[in-house]
Formats: C-alpha cells, structure tokens, sequence
C-alpha cells in the first residue's frame, strides 16, 4: 500500500533530479511521480530506468500547476511535494508521516532544510505584511534581522530547534493531507513561481488545519538550481502582487504596489550584484508600475 506520493516537479533539473529521485524508490510505500514542465534539458532521460510515474507536459505551466497534476495522479493519503534540487531520507520522511498521523489538525508539516554543506536554510516565514515589504525595501532587514517586523523570514537559529506552528513554510519539502488538498482543491496555479506555498499555508490555517515544522526530519535543499535569479525576479514581483490582490484589500494591494516598487527601485540602485540581476530589478520594477501580476 502506498503510504505516500511524492511529487517533484521538474524544469531542466537533469543535474539534480535523479540525485532527488533514485533514493525515494528504494523507501516502502512511497510512489514517485514526477512531472516535467516542457525541460530542454532532457531531465526525464535522466531517470528513464527508475520505476517512477513520468509525467511528461508540453508546455511549462509553472510549478504549482505541476504540482497539481503530480498529486491529482496518485491515490496515497499523504503527499509530499519536492523540490528536484533536494533530498530527504527514509527516517525524515517517517517523522514527517508520524507528525501528522499523530495531530489530527495538522494540515501539513516541513522538515528542516540545510544547505548543500550542512547549514541551516531560513524555511520558516511569516505571512507577508506590509511593514516587512518597505522594511525590506530600505534594507532594515539587513540591520535588525532578528526583528520580527522587518522581514518575512525566521532568522533565528534557535527557532529551528524545536518544532513549531509556523505562518507558512518553504515548499522546497512539505508533506501534506491528501483529503486538505482535495478540500481546497489544491494549490492555486494562478501563481506561475513564488508564494504559491504562502498561499497554500494562509488557506490551510483559514480552513482550520495547521501548519507544523519538525526539526528532527531534515531534507537538503541545493537551491535555485532551477534558473537564475535575472530570470526569476519579475515572476517574485508578479507574484507578491497576485497575492495582495487575492487576500486583501484594494488599498492594502496599492500600499503592497507602492513598497515593492520602491524595493524593485532600491535594489536597481543599489545592489552590489551583477549587472544582469541589476537589469531584472528593473524588469520587475516596470512590471510593479503597469500593474501587471
């Protein structure tokens, strides 16, 4: 009996993804299915002779979109959605198994993340507000970032140490509920990349089911494998304007508008970065000022 689906979802990740894949088809009751949105990079020759589901798309819809069409192909109670740049053992996917078997709340639960060489991954967040959008923007993230107004991510290490009930969490890794999947009909593929886990976590509290981290499960996230950041920024901006939209008001998403072009602005100024990525901030800058999410 398949205890769990895990659903990696793929955009030319042949460096990574059978590294992610061939251990899970060694674990009992676990079914991998991956789904490949459009890859040029044959990822799926890469795990042709591992017996895993293959979903093969023709178009990149984006990773929420993939995500859906992984889960709604299997029939386990739990599924865990992976990154393709990342692991998890046996033992940790057990612990994210017995976290939810034994809370009947929870919705869903996130490992601790560690880097490629063993440090820790910041995969707890809060809920977007807009203090931390312009606390960002004027880097005070950079100058108080323990404070808990000026940005998004958890940046305590000691937070990571214990298990918590976390606003949202990374969704590099995260095990969830088939039937609260099912009950929300999964993830919202208006999100094309970026906060679609954020805003998979605020309907699974708004449904009454908990988020959990256990840090005694720990899966290892390279990171960005997918494509570079240049590429990446404009689809964060539209992203974080989607997401304004969808959950606030029409004043709180301006105020939003306002602070995330004021962050595009300040980072096209001012980063220390390359100047490809100095460019995207002005890309995404252009997309903040037209409206467009």
């Amino acid at each position: 009996m398949t205890a769990v689906d895990v659903v990696v979802v793929s955009y030319n990740s042949r460096e990574h993804l059978r590294d992610c894949v061939e251990p899970l088809t060694r674990m009992d009751g676990v079914r991998a299915i991956v789904v490949d949105n459009a890859s040029s990079d044959g990822s799926l020759d890469s795990i042709a002779d591992l017996p895993v589901v293959r979903l093969d798309r023709t178009e990149n819809g984006g990773f929420a979109k993939g995500c859906n069409e992984g889960w709604r192909a299997g029939s386990a109670p739990h599924v865990l959605f992976l990154n393709p740049d990342a692991t998890i053992d046996e033992p940790s996917l057990r612990r994210l198994l017995d976290v939810l078997e034994h809370e009947p709340a929870a919705g869903a639960v996130a490992p601790k993340l560690l880097e490629e060489d063993g440090s820790l991954a910041y995969g707890l967040r809060r809920f977007p507000r807009l203090r931390s959008t312009y606390a960002r923007a004027l880097f005070l993230h950079r100058v108080l970032p323990r404070a808990t107004w000026t940005d998004e991510l958890i940046r305590d290490a000691a937070a990571y140490a214990v298990p918590a009930s976390p606003e949202w969490v990374s969704g590099a890794c995260v095990l969830v509920r088939r039937e609260a999947l099912e009950e929300l009909d999964g993830w919202d593929d208006g999100f094309f990349l970026y906060c679609e886990d954020v805003d998979l976590c605020r309907r699974l509290w708004s449904s009454g089911r908990a988020v959990r981290y256990e840090p005694d499960a720990i899966a290892v996230h390279h990171g960005g494998a997918s494509a570079p950041t240049s590429v990446t920024l404009p689809l964060l901006a539209a992203s974080r304007i989607r997401y304004a939209a969808k959950h606030h008001s029409r004043l709180y998403g301006a105020l939003e508008r306002l602070g995330l072009a004021l962050e595009e602005l300040t980072r096209m100024l001012l980063s220390p970065r390359s100047l490809a990525v100095r460019r995207a901030h002005g890309r995404a800058l252009a997309l903040v000022l037209k409206g467009r999410a």
